[in-house]
């Protein structure tokens, strides 16, 4: 089968196509003809050798973790109605053709939604419907979302503004922060203006002005920024680092105004919650009531090109790799 090997820790040219031999099921695994693989940020970071702390990883390695496509083979104990049934799955390596994940790791997608989307929402979708479960946001609430354009941001701007809370997304550029308010927010802030902080406040509103939840999926010194913003009491969840570094925020300040701080540790789910926030996600999407927005697609054999705009920044949304 085909797969995109990182050969070596570095750039986006260290990715290069390959030949592998055939994934072979074992008992109570199945085999995924895979049609999409989703990226995320940190695969790139990863790539660089970044966090080698937390990624046990060493090259050469096939990166990724989500797919979505069609199962082809069954291990020994899988009950044989899985056979060719569309489904997404965590797994590893999945910058590849074919992919091996326990059975008991499988989403069943609905007829109604394609795999394009459906790969769109293995990570995110469930990391995005994890948070507003975590931080239990309701109508009440006025939420900041930092990277609001990303592919996360923009599931979280649409699953809380369905929850009635109102919204502001902070992105970089017009065409980005148009596109926050088309998916609902109820204001929007350019992060490249100076005064964005400012702006971000008065939008949130409230009295004081101060967001109840400010999710942060960047990191940086744009969560920094964002940490002040948070209402005396509220929840900030630091769950994204694509700036390099997650939020450096002061856990006595947060204790001292009551905040509830949430970490990437909190949104390492159980299987039982990964398959419930998937099926969930897939539901919604299914029903139109979720809209994926997807950057670009490439083939597996330029995925070197994707990591490459990943890391740009220049696109909103998705990245995926169609095989």
């Amino acid at each position: 089968m085909r797969a995109a090997q990182v050969k070596a820790f570095g750039g986006p040219e260290v990715l290069a196509p390959v030949e592998m031999p055939d994934p072979v099921p074992g008992p109570g695994e199945v085999v995924i003809d895979v049609a999409y693989a989703d990226t995320i940020f940190v695969e790139t970071q990863v790539r660089t050798g970044w966090g080698r702390d937390f990624f046990s990883v060493t090259p050469p390695y096939v990166p990724g973790g989500g797919v979505s496509g069609v199962v082809s083979a069954l291990g020994a104990d899988v009950p044989g109605e899985w056979l060719g049934r569309r489904v997404t799955a965590y797994v590893t390596g999945s910058y590849a053709e074919r992919a091996l994940a326990p059975v008991t790791a499988l989403t069943v997608v609905p007829d109604s939604l394609d795999l394009l989307q459906a790969a769109t929402l293995v990570h995110d979708g469930v990391t995005a419907s994890g948070l507003l479960e975590l931080t239990g946001i309701d109508d009440t609430d006025r939420v900041l979302v930092l990277g609001a354009s990303g592919g996360m941001g923009t599931l979280l701007i649409q699953l809380a503004h369905a929850r009635g809370a109102r919204v502001v997304g902070v992105a970089r550029g017009a065409a980005k922060v148009a596109l926050v308010r088309e998916l609902g927010a109820d204001a929007a802030v350019d992060a490249t203006h100076p005064d964005w902080a400012a702006a971000a406040r008065t939008a949130v509103g409230g009295s004081p002005e101060a967001a109840d939840v400010v999710l942060d999926g960047v990191g940086g010194e744009l969560g920094a920024t964002a940490f002040p913003l948070t209402a005396d009491g509220g929840r900030f969840s630091a769950h994204g680092a694509p700036s390099g570094g997650f939020s450096p925020v002061d856990p006595d300040e947060a204790a001292r105004r009551s905040i509830t701080l949430f970490g990437i540790s909190d949104v390492q789910f159980t299987p039982a919650d990964l398959r419930r926030y998937m099926s969930a996600a897939l539901t919604e999407a299914a029903a139109g009531r979720l809209r994926p927005v997807i950057g670009e697609v490439f083939p597996l054999e330029r995925a070197a090109e994707a990591h490459a705009a990943i890391e740009g920044r220049g696109l909103v949304g998705k990245v995926l790799l169609k095989m």
